[in-house]
């Protein structure tokens, strides 16, 4: 299962400098049995509020019929396979720069987490998360009584 990792290198345009952090990717992959970092989509997580997140997952050309999104155990699993491209039969690409390699995405979700839905439109999958805490967990905050004195002897302001 392939998961993607923050980089604290900057990103480089230099298409020299590009292809060969590809290569080393390629070379790793190759090694390890995984899926090349470059072929999995791009995807932004946005926290929308205190108890709302957003998983936006770039996946241009993809049909809904291609796109699986799991959730068990606290794994949030999205996937794809795309299928024979039926639209472009007969013509020939001259550039393909759209992700077409199927991917697995794999997120492992806090606890009381949970998956709200998920939407394709304009190209973008949404998958909205929810975080729900039960009532026996959140923090309650004690009301503290306070009894000055003896309670039985009356106080006299002589």
């Amino acid at each position: 299962m392939i998961t993607r990792t923050l980089s604290l290198m900057p990103t480089f345009s230099d298409s020299l400098f590009s292809d060969r952090l590809n290569r080393i990717d390629n070379l790793f992959s190759k090694l390890t049995g995984d899926e090349p970092l470059s072929t999995l989509p791009s995807y932004d997580i946005v926290r929308m509020d205190e108890t709302h997140l957003d998983i936006v997952v770039g996946l241009h050309g993809w049909s809904i019929d291609d796109i699986e999104v799991l959730s068990q155990g606290g794994q949030l699993s999205i996937s794809g396979k795309q299928r024979e491209d039926k639209q472009n039969k007969g013509h020939t690409y001259l550039y393909r720069g759209l992700m077409r390699s199927n991917f697995n995405l794999s997120f492992s979700l806090p606890e009381y987490v949970k998956v709200k839905n998920a939407n394709l439109k304009d190209g973008l999958l949404t998958v909205s998360l929810l975080k729900e805490i039960p009532e026996s967990e959140k923090i309650q905050k004690i009301a503290i009584n306070y009894h000055e004195g003896n309670p039985t002897k009356a106080i006299s302001n002589n």
